[in-house]
């Protein structure tokens, strides 16, 4: 059986769409998806008519507008094909009003302050750009979402938006260097995708996994990832057959599902897509964080997203593999064989070194969580500092433009394993450095600080709103000049000036060392640790100014936007931080009492017959004053909670306040809940360790 057979079969695609509809109604489709130009209602009802009939075929039986709300997940409504008719009968209609167009409640949705509670009508419209498909007999349409007055309320609507500033500037640039030929730029990304697979008996035993999607307490086990035997390890039967499953989930759904591995932590593995046009990459990677989920259940094992689920061990993140390409199918950011003698390329290459120093905040921001803070600098990821990895050739070719000296290509180094039976092949001219946050791997840009849960919509909104504003400057002075001559002169002084400005954000060493932290200061690079403190930039206004001007959000769109960050950052916080006091009071100290109990009976025992209980008495000893320490530790956290009330109308007091004070008083709770694990009998501990959850799947 040929498993690829069914690629793309649930998506109601291009060669769907060249079957279905009538020629003329098609090509004026095309032409919207191609040109973004608005879609006439009367082939609006052909679509929607072809799109019903399709669906229905297919064993679909509702549709509903695929949207993605600020919750970072995705929302959907499923309205019936069904509509009655006069004579009590029912059909099947769909119209294509009810494709551009659709209501949704929005009082629900975070808005950040941009409505009122009472304002609940919101409304989503369709992305023509991205082809509707079905899933679990449901016709799915992806849709903007904003409020009644319009405000946006998703991360599609920004995403688009600055897809448009991007081709625009781009178009520009290559109008400069003689390129009549392209009529449209975009933006293409892959987002390789970590994740941790664990039994479902285990999960359920543990509320913290339930309620947070991490672990809040839990002792190290004897062994974690130091024998590196677990990355790129045969994959375990049962979890190859999870992701069989998986993958033929994704393929029907047109997602270029390509590689899979074990990762470094034990449990932990990776999925990697082919890159494609990034509001496909988005969608589609929303998808298959659902997909994990949902195939995971019927394995009778659990996904988990979350960024660090398990201390001790690696964490999880996803990397954004970002470059731009024409619609006659040229990277821009590939180098060519000789990079330095391609202007093209380096000055592409120029504006995007601008805009990552620019808006290492913006990238930082894009990047922020309560989650990923646990993960960001753990010596597993890059640090909360942005910087930028080139590699060796490019490097050469950085410092030859700022010295003024000619650069030659780098030499392909044949590789000779020493063996006839194994053949020689060409180095590349680079090496990848998985140390950085920001590294191009040979035709695009690798952005490896968001967070395994996050939508990746955010940061590819600021990836190519900054590089369309560096862009924008750069062609404002080429287009100024009269002639060639002064064009070639105005380039050199831009690459020049431009590198000159901004190398501090370049860095080809260990992004994991305390050195590049000490030295990334010396530079003036920014370093936030903390997404309290980093959030509130996101409304400064020097982005203010960036996204106003490229019309990707309004001031109250980016406030509201803080606001909901802000108050995520909390929200999460507070219910980690509850659900820590009920497993301590409920579980924990009741556990470890009742063990100490045993205990005191032993000893009690062996005093009735004169031995003795030195060892019983020592760890009831102990045992009894942890158990002390945590409850006061709880009272303590239970307080800090409490007054979280009091900022309820200022999100960045409270975020503040969660930094400085909650955060400091879970670890404390959970340091003092780790060391009584460490000596407790596992008979008695209420919960599954760390062992048992990271090592349960056999092979």
């Amino acid at each position: 059986m040929n498993k690829f057979a069914e690629f793309g079969s649930m998506v109601f695609g291009d060669s769907i769409m060249r079957e279905k509809l009538p020629k003329d109604v098609y090509n004026s489709l095309k032409r919207t998806i191609a040109e973004g130009k608005e879609l006439d209602l009367a082939v609006a009802n052909v679509v929607a008519a072809a799109m019903k009939d399709w669906a229905i075929e297919k064993g679909a039986t509702h549709y509903t507008h695929w949207f993605q709300p600020m919750t970072g997940l995705c929302a959907e409504k499923h309205d019936s094909f069904l509509s009655p008719t006069k004579d009590g009968g029912a059909m099947a209609e769909f119209s294509g009003k009810a494709l551009i167009k659709g209501e949704s409640d929005a009082s629900s949705f975070p808005s950040g302050g941009l409505r009122a509670t009472f304002e609940a009508r919101g409304y989503t419209a369709w992305d023509a750009t991205s082809y509707a498909f079905i899933k679990d007999d449901v016709l799915c349409i992806p849709t903007a979402f904003c409020s009644f007055g319009g405000e946006v309320l998703d991360k599609k609507t920004p995403l688009l938006r600055s897809t448009e500033a991007l081709n625009r500037q781009a178009l520009r640039l290559l109008r400069v260097f003689g390129d009549t030929s392209t009529k449209r730029v975009i933006s293409t990304a892959g987002a390789e995708q970590e994740y941790f697979i664990i039994r479902r008996e285990e999960y359920e035993a543990r509320e913290d996994l339930i309620y947070t999607g991490r672990t809040l307490f839990g002792a190290k086990q004897p062994k974690g990832q130091e024998l590196d035997d677990q990355y790129y390890a045969a994959i375990k039967p049962k979890v190859k057959e999870f992701m069989n499953d998986l993958n033929q989930e994704l393929w029907r759904l047109g997602i270029y599902a390509k590689t899979e591995h074990n990762e470094v932590a034990p449990a932990q593995h990776e999925l990697a897509p082919v890159y494609e046009s990034t509001n496909a990459a988005t969608d589609h990677n929303q998808l298959t964080m659902e997909m994990m989920k949902k195939v995971a259940s019927r394995h009778g094992l659990v996904c988990l997203l979350h960024e660090k689920p398990f201390a001790g061990v690696n964490g999880s993140g996803k990397h954004n593999n970002w470059s731009m390409e024409t619609d006659t199918g040229v990277n821009l950011l590939d180098p060519g064989k000789h990079p330095e003698d391609n202007p093209q390329f380096l000055t592409f290459l120029a504006a995007v070194i601008a805009a990552a120093d620019n808006y290492q905040d913006l990238l930082r921001i894009s990047s922020a969580s309560a989650g990923n803070d646990h993960r960001l600098g753990a010596n597993e990821a890059p640090p909360a500092i942005v910087s930028m990895f080139l590699g060796d050739e490019l490097s050469a070719i950085i410092e030859a433009i700022l010295s003024g000296h000619k650069v030659f290509g780098a030499e392909k180094t044949e590789m000779d394993f020493g063996s006839g039976a194994i053949a020689k092949f060409k180095r590349d001219t680079t090496d990848r450095n998985r140390t950085s946050s920001f590294a191009f791997t040979g035709n695009k840009f690798e952005f490896r600080m968001l967070g395994s849960s996050f939508s990746i919509a955010d940061t590819n909104t600021v990836i190519n709103t900054a590089v369309a504003e560096e862009i924008s400057r750069i062609a404002d002075v080429l287009e100024a000049c009269d002639t060639e001559e002064a064009r070639i002169a105005a380039l050199n002084e831009i690459l020049h000036d431009t590198i000159s400005a901004h190398k501090r954000i370049l860095f080809d060493g260990n992004g994991y060392s305390e050195e590049w932290v000490r030295e990334a200061e010396i530079r003036g690079l920014m370093n936030i640790p903390s997404s309290a403190d980093a959030i509130p930039l996101l409304s400064s206004e020097k982005n203010v100014a960036l996204f106003a001007k490229h019309n990707i959000f309004t001031r109250q769109e980016l406030e509201s936007r803080c606001e909901i960050q802000l108050e995520n950052y909390v929200k999460i916080i507070n219910i980690e931080a509850l659900t820590m006091i009920d497993m301590a009071r409920k579980r924990i100290i009741p556990a470890v009492l009742t063990y100490v109990n045993m205990l005191t009976d032993t000893a009690s025992k062996k005093a009735k017959v004169n031995l003795p209980a030195k060892l019983e008495m020592k760890y009831v000893t102990k045992l009894s004053e942890l158990c002390e320490r945590a409850d006061e530790a709880c009272e303590d956290l239970s307080r800090k909670t409490g007054a979280l009330s009091g900022y309820t109308n200022n999100v960045f007091a409270s975020s503040q306040y969660c930094k400085t004070d909650v955060l400091p008083a879970m670890a404390h709770l959970r340091a003092l809940a780790d060391e009584m694990e460490t000596c407790t009998a596992a008979d008695y501990w209420p919960f599954p360790t760390y062992g048992k959850i990271l090592f349960a799947i056999g092979e």
